[in-house]
């Protein structure tokens, strides 16, 4: 295992800065004010037979204080907590933006210049990017949430950002491949009042922990209305992984989460 470099910002629910190296990435960048979008069943893009227990409009939580400084952006699917109207009108149309090869068409029409879809793999500066596949939930509601992505960053750390998926066969075989010094989880166990959790819950977390023996952060938590995992159910139910709250910094360096200054 690695002892130096790589660090993970949540910002909030899945928007991290990742630090590769001397590179920053920012994943999956949701900058909606708080209460500013609708709940995730409202939203148009959702399936009409979708109904969700909680009704609160989202994010359920503010942005932390601090400006982002970054040098790429990655998008591992374009749903709209990972990818929303204020991020599309904030960033830079030149900023080199990463994303699965199905949506660099929707990049490009939102007027972004500098799209790189990745079919399999790039580099961009001396860090060399891989795309996983991901599986957003179970059965034909999988199906109905389009593809999703994650990511695996190699420079002198590995570091693998799974995005929106369950614990599934595929990403055992991305942990045997890379192994990875860091893994990113998108916990919250995300559910509808139909069909089982579309991204991980305890078990899914646990047997992540099981299959690796990287450091384990967690996120995506607390912040969407249908992701109804806690931080404190998670932490007490899990061994051995980092659940940092908005605006916490996990680093392979110090080995321990801490609040930005």
């Amino acid at each position: 295992m690695a002892t130096t470099g790589a660090s993970v910002q949540l910002i909030r629910n899945a928007t991290i800065l990742l630090d590769v190296g001397d590179t920053t990435f920012l994943v999956d960048p949701m900058f909606t004010l708080q209460g500013e979008m609708p709940t995730v069943t409202d939203n148009p893009a959702a399936p009409e037979f979708l109904t969700t227990a909680n009704q609160d409009r989202n994010p359920l939580v503010p942005l932390p204080d601090g400006d982002l400084t970054y040098d790429a952006v990655v998008v591992t699917h374009r749903h709209p907590d990972h990818w929303d109207e204020a991020a599309r009108e904030e960033l830079d149309a030149d900023v080199p933006l990463f994303c699965q090869p199905e949506e660099s068409d929707a990049f490009t029409d939102e007027g972004f210049t500098d799209v790189r879809p990745v079919d399999d793999e790039t580099s961009f500066e001396d860090i060399t990017v891989h795309r996983t596949p991901g599986q957003h939930g179970h059965g034909e509601l999988a199906e109905g949430m389009g593809p999703v992505s994650g990511f695996v960053f190699e420079g002198d750390e590995t570091v693998y950002v799974a995005g929106d998926t369950i614990w599934y066969e595929p990403v055992e075989e991305t942990l045997d491949q890379y192994e990875p010094d860091l893994v990113v989880l998108n916990g919250g166990e995300a559910q509808f009042d139909q069909g089982e959790p579309i991204t991980m819950g305890v078990e899914d977390v646990d047997a992540v922990r099981e299959a690796t023996d990287a450091e384990i952060v967690v996120v995506h938590m607390e912040a969407i209305n249908h992701c109804l995992l806690s931080r404190d159910e998670l932490r007490a139910e899990t061994a051995n992984v980092h659940v940092p709250e908005d605006g916490e910094r996990f680093s392979l360096f110090q080995r321990y989460v801490f609040s930005p200054v």
